[in-house]
């Protein structure tokens, strides 16, 4: 019994003194709590991600967490502090770059974002030693880290065109690299800008969808049209197959860019095909030295301007019968088709050949001039179902009057 009261005693004693150890905070976050203005790493860290996943100020900066004497703490092998700018993609990388490690939080993570980001731009400039060029910290923040899909994220696609404007909207910053800082002020107006930040459209592109990501670089002439194409991939087969394609790489001029600029794109209208004043196709050719090509635009633009005319009839005549409140439901349905036919003539513009935009746009023009007929019957069997209800309700007053007369006689009689 005396050995099981001193038993018992050694494993109180034990419990008594690692307790303080199982208490111990982070001296790391208490202390830089302590000093720190609101917004500094401190405060920032309880938002991130690493954070959520268990990790502490010393799993990065080294270090022992339990010492309050940062002297000794700097003394430790393990400390790294703040690592210089041009050392942040390696010091991330210890991290993310190791497949085994990364398993162990989210197996879904990629683990080769650092060789991609040696091939970027931003790597090359960080290789030479620039501590401008872009790191991990300059896109993804530093002590407020989330992941892409959270809507405050540095990263999220509608807070991203930002993100990059950080820098590549400075003129200051960006005055070394000789390179222009209107792409943000571009992007806001442009087709796809308003989808991303106004319209709120997730699937429009964001800065990352055009130049990659960790590997990001500007697209040169030879690939513009494939980044184009992840999106608009039947335009950007048409083209490939087009005679425009040997033209462009003979000339030197990117693809699609050509036409549809690259930060400021608009939304396209048909008034860019043809020969008119805002006509892209006016541009290379004319009725002189291209006779060809000028009369293929042209005859382009003739089809174009003839489906969209009947298709505006043919709604029209739908809508008048509607508002009289005639079932369309048919002729509805009829329009979208005439639609699509649009939709498609319209793409087919890429192939530049006369011949493949002609029997869809006519297809298209029969379907709309036959829905407008048949809009037309509709409106004509809304006014003679008039005509018959008036003459009914005269031939029904008629008879009433008729029979009231008769009911007066028979009274009087």
């Amino acid at each position: 019994m005396r050995y099981l009261y001193k038993l018992l005693a050694v494993l109180v004693m034990s419990a008594v003194f690692s307790l303080p150890s199982l208490a111990v905070e982070n001296n790391c976050q208490s202390c830089h709590a302590d000093w720190e203005d609101e917004g500094g790493p401190a405060s920032m860290w309880d938002g991130d991600i690493h954070k959520e996943v268990g990790l502490t100020c010393a799993d990065c900066h080294g270090g022992d967490p339990t010492l309050e004497d940062m002297d000794e703490v700097r003394q430790g092998r393990s400390y790294v502090g703040v690592p210089k700018t041009v050392a942040i993609p390696n010091f991330c990388g210890r991290c993310h770059s190791d497949p085994s490690y990364m398993k162990k939080f989210n197996p879904s993570v990629a683990t080769d974002q650092l060789d991609k980001y040696w091939t970027s731009i931003h790597g090359q400039l960080n290789e030479q030693g620039d501590a401008q060029a872009a790191t991990c910290v300059s896109c993804h923040s530093v002590h407020s880290i989330q992941p892409a899909k959270i809507p405050s994220s540095s990263v999220y696609p509608m807070n991203l065109p930002g993100t990059c404007a950080e820098c590549h909207a400075n003129p200051i910053y960006m005055k070394p690299y000789d390179i222009p800082t209107d792409q943000y002020d571009k992007f806001v107006g442009s087709v796809h800008g308003r989808q991303l930040l106004e319209e709120e459209d997730l699937g429009a592109p964001a800065c990352n969808d055009c130049h990659g990501n960790h590997g990001a670089a500007p697209p040169g002439l030879d690939n513009i049209s494939a980044v184009c194409g992840t999106c608009h991939a039947r335009q950007a087969m048409l083209f490939a197959e087009s005679p425009h394609k040997e033209a462009y790489a003979k000339a030197k001029l990117p693809q699609c860019e050509t036409c549809h600029s690259n930060h400021d794109i608009i939304q396209p209208i048909d008034e860019m095909v043809g020969v008119g004043e805002k006509a892209f196709c006016a541009r290379c050719h004319d009725a002189d030295s291209d006779s060809k090509g000028f009369e293929t635009a042209a005859a382009i633009s003739d089809l174009l301007d003839s489906l969209v005319r009947i298709e505006r009839m043919a709604e029209a005549t739908i809508d008048e019968a509607e508002i009289k409140g005639m079932s369309v439901d048919n002729e509805r349905f009829a329009l979208k088709d005439v639609r699509s036919a649009l939709v498609e003539s319209r793409t087919l513009i890429h192939s530049f050949d006369l011949e493949k935009v002609k029997p869809e746009a006519e297809k298209g023009m029969q379907l709309a001039a036959a829905t407008h007929l048949r809009g037309l019957d509709i409106i004509e069997d809304y006014y003679f179902r008039r005509k018959g209800l008036a003459i009914s309700t005269i031939i029904i007053t008629l008879l009433a009057i008729v029979i009231w007369i008769k009911i007066k006689r028979f009274d009087n009689s």
